[in-house]
């Protein structure tokens, strides 16, 4: 049984939507930063979503931009790769979070796409102690520049075979990464992981990725990367 709620998220004078799923006894809950063009209703993130939930992990699904924004952005694509905005508001909904609305406190994990994984590892440099793990999809991690230093929350990078040019990105972010990181290359898979079972893997990696460092196991484990929550 599953409780499934859509939210509303205060950033910065800006109203984000989302819609939050947590199934009975959730261990931890991960939120989505979408990318280039894409939003809550994303097909893609929808169905990891689902099995991140049958696997025991809330979901929050979110638009980091609002509705005007969004519109606008589709015609000049002017918003898609405004990082900062992206991550600011990721960084609120973090917050928001944390402070027990709509959920109770648990460990928390970010799942960023495309642009979207450069906003989440913004987000989990700013927010060390709230942010237990990172899951990158076909993602351009390069482009949180600097703060990839200071990413302290453990990253899986996931990268299609076919996605040539993203894969040297990815390598060149993950080089820059101090905290414990994995680059995982999905055979046959193109940017978008439109292939049969390519996505399949997509959530079963990470799946496997936040079970281990979101997980009940972590809770007791002697690392840096688990979370007290006060």
């Amino acid at each position: 049984m599953s409780t499934q709620v859509d939210v509303i998220i205060p950033s910065s004078g800006s109203m984000l939507e989302g819609n939050l799923v947590a199934p009975a006894g959730a261990f931890g809950i991960v939120v989505f930063a979408h990318g280039s063009g894409s939003g809550r209703f994303s097909r893609r993130n929808r169905q990891v979503a689902r099995a991140l939930n049958d696997a025991g992990l809330a979901t929050l699904l979110l638009d980091l931009l609002t509705g005007e924004e969004e519109a606008l952005d589709q015609r000049t694509a002017e918003f898609r790769f405004d990082i900062p905005r992206l991550a600011r508001r990721l960084t609120d909904t973090i917050d928001w979070l944390y402070q027990g609305h709509a959920a109770p406190r648990m460990p928390m994990g970010l799942f960023g796409a495309s642009t979207g994984a450069a906003a989440a590892l913004i987000a989990a440099a700013d927010r060390p102690q709230r942010i237990s793990a990172v899951v990158s999809r076909g993602g351009r991690p390069d482009l949180a520049g600097i703060a990839l230093r200071r990413v302290q929350a453990p990253t899986l990078l996931i990268v299609g075979a076919l996605d040539t040019g993203v894969i040297e990105l990815n390598r060149d972010a993950a080089a820059a990464l101090t905290c414990e990181h994995q680059i995982t290359i999905v055979p046959g898979a193109t940017h978008l992981f439109e292939e049969p079972g390519t996505l399949d893997q997509v959530a079963s990696l990470a799946g496997a990725w936040f079970a281990r460092f979101l997980g009940p196991a972590s809770r007791s484990a002697s690392t840096t990367h688990w979370i007290t929550w006060d």
